[in-house]
Order: structure tokens, then sequence, then C-alpha cells
């Protein structure tokens, strides 16, 4: 009975993998590279890098897309994002002649770096992991849900992992990797060491998967987490004697009021208001590291100069908590450059178990089939010899 269920296990374990093993494979390595993609982006290309020789201060984006505006008269600017230190920051626009660019700006000296018309490496690495680049069909896409699909297949590899392998703690405290005893003996062992060792990452990448599916299908069936800003009123619109409206509040307004409504707020990602009754939206970060860069914010009201709408930690609900820890735990950036190489090396791991475990189930099928064609061949003959006695 004990071998009928272990082989039960061990068969619902390939399952859990093998019909998918590309895709999961393929999903894990695109995951590992978008974890480090700011710093390979940094590394391969000069124009994002944010030098300051001079050690300045950090401008205000605000001043960052008067910059941007001055040098593009005609332009409409959207975005304004920041990232690490180390990389410009990106204002976003359009203009007459170009549907859209991304202009690098240094933060510090103010300079254009570049104009980007196309997409980055680092959108281009979240969009591959996040959902193959699959089309999206109004608010969803296949792909997506492909990718998330692939939680449960970790978190049903992992339990069936740990059923299989009896007595797996005793890989932390006396780990065993024979190099000489085999080919196959080598990816079992490789196999079996990541997977212990990388069980809360296996954990934790199941569990924010499981999150990303849910979320998933509370947009497909328009299930809103966060509410959408208010409109400012028609009513409360300043127009000139020509009928030209001005807003009396700017950019620099609204992200001095976001300063001072959250102590250590850092701007990250502002949007403009697109049209008149439209608002100013600055999100940024604070002192929860396990908050993603958006889970602070003001939406300002430009006619009238107050606060719309906040967002904090200290108000959200448990479905916009989860969506704002999701990321910083799934990419490993809760800590900075540390934890990103934490998370690159056990992503690094969690590529490695799925191509020796492939190995390991070719080599066992490759073996089965020999032994079979062996059998064929055995009983084949034995049929001849008794034909040839008669």
């Amino acid at each position: 009975m004990a071998k009928r269920s272990n082989r039960f296990w061990f068969k619902l374990h390939g399952w859990f993998s093998l019909p998918v093993w590309i895709i999961f494979c393929f999903v894990c390595l695109t995951g590992t590279i978008s974890v480090i993609s700011h710093e390979l982006t940094w590394l391969t290309n000069p124009d994002a890098r944010a030098t300051n020789p001079q050690n300045l201060t950090e401008k205000p984006m605000s001043e960052l897309v008067d910059i941007v505006q001055q040098a593009h008269p005609t332009a409409n600017i959207t975005t304004v994002m920041s990232f690490e230190s180390y990389l410009v920051n990106a204002v976003i626009f359009s203009d007459r002649d170009v549907p859209f660019a991304i202009a690098y700006v240094n933060q510090y000296t103010g300079q254009i770096q570049a104009i980007n018309l196309g997409m980055t490496f680092t959108n281009f690495m979240r969009s591959l992991h996040g959902w193959l680049l699959f089309p999206w069909h109004s608010n969803y896409s296949v792909g997506y849900y492909i990718v998330c699909f692939m939680a449960i297949v970790m978190l049903g590899a992992l339990v069936s992992g740990l059923v299989i392998y009896k007595k797996f703690w005793r890989a932390f405290t006396q780990p065993k990797l024979r190099i000489n005893q085999g080919k196959k003996t080598l990816l079992a062992d490789l196999h079996r060491l990541a997977g212990v060792w990388s069980m809360w990452f296996l954990m934790l990448m199941s569990i924010t998967g499981l999150w990303y599916l849910a979320q998933a299908i509370m947009w497909h069936n328009h299930i809103e987490i966060e509410e959408h800003p208010p409109l400012v009123e028609a009513s409360q619109l300043i127009t000139t004697t020509d009928g030209a409206p001005i807003r009396p509040y700017t950019l620099a307004n609204a992200l001095h009021l976001a300063e001072q409504t959250f102590a250590d707020f850092k701007s990250t990602y502002i949007m403009l208001p697109e049209h008149n009754r439209d608002t100013y939206k600055v999100y940024g970060q604070g002192d929860h590291i396990f908050y993603d860069q958006y889970a602070y914010g003001v939406t300002v009201n430009p006619w009238s100069g107050n606060i719309e709408s906040e967002r904090s930690p200290a108000a959200m609900t448990t479905l916009q908590t989860l969506s704002h820890i999701a990321n910083p735990l799934h990419y490993g950036t809760i800590g900075g450059l540390w934890t990103k190489v934490i998370w690159f090396i056990f992503g690094v791991f969690l590529t490695g178990m799925s191509i020796t475990g492939f190995l390991m189930w070719g080599s066992r099928t490759v073996k089965a089939a020999r032994t079979e064609l062996d059998d064929s061949l055995t009983m084949h003959n034995s049929s001849l010899v008794e034909q040839e006695g008669n």
C-alpha cells in the first residue's frame, strides 16, 4: 500500500510539471531576469544612468516636466515615473508626430539624456513574464491567466515533492551532492537540494501567483479593488473672458500637498490631468518597506487645490493591501538591491529545478522505453524459437 501511495505522489509530482514544462521553465526564466531588469538596463544603456558626479540634490518631478515642456513645446505630457536612484526619471508624452515617447531626464542635472520611442527592456521583460505578450482584450489576457495558472502548478509540485522526499529536512543539516556517481544521481541530488532550500521561495511565488490569479478574475468580472478618483465638479472650472480654462494650482502645488500629508513621502508616479475635470494624481512610497511604490498618494483638484482622495496603507482594505504588497514580495524589491540579488539567485534555482526535473523524467522515460523494447524483442525471439522447435 505504501509503495502504491509513493507511486501516486511521484506521478502527481510529474503531472504538475511535465505537461507544461516549457511554459513553466520560460515563466521562471523571464521572472528571474525581470528581477534585475533595472540593473541590466543600467549596465547596458548609458542614457538610462542617472550620473551625479557633483552630488546635486534631486530635482522635483514638476521641474522635470517643465524641462521637457520647454524642449518640446507642443508635447502633451501625461506621466512621470521614477525608479532606483541610479536610473533616470521617465517623462512620458505624445507630440504632433510622436504618438508615444519617453524622455530620459537626469533628475540631478535636469539633462534630457535620450528620447525613447519604443518599449523599454524592463517593460518588455515584465510583459513577457506577466502575460507572455499575449494581447489584452478589454480587461483580460489569455497569457495572464496562463502565467497565473503556473502558481497552482508550482504549489502542487512543492507539496507532492515534499511528500515524495522523505525526511527532506535533512537537506538543511546534511546536504548531499554526489558528483561522482553518474549523471542520474547528480541530477536527482541537485533537484532535491534546490527544492528543499527554495521551499520558502516556492511558497512565496505560489501565494503571490494565486493572488495575481484572483486579481485577474476580479478584473475580468469588473470588480474594482480601488475606486477611481472623483472628477472635479463642472461648476468649479474657472475660465477667462475668452472662455479658456486656467488651472490656478500646479503640479508643484500637488507635490507639496503630498509631502505635507505623508511623512518620508517620495513621489514615484505622477499623472497629469487628462481633461479639465481631471485631477493631479501623485503617488509614491513611504516608510513601509513591504508596500509598493504606489502605496501612498493623493489626488489634487487643480482648480481649488483641495485633496480629493488619499491612499495610504493605514486606510487600505484587505484586497488593496494584497494588491500593494504582492509585487514587492514577488520581485524582491522590499530591501533594495540586496533582496533583488537573493530573489535572482533563487529564481535561478527554480529555473534549474524545472530543467533538472525534465532531464530526470526524460532519462526515466527513455530507459523505460528501452526496457519495454527489449522485453518485446525477447518475447518475439522466444516465440520464433518455439516455432522453429515445433
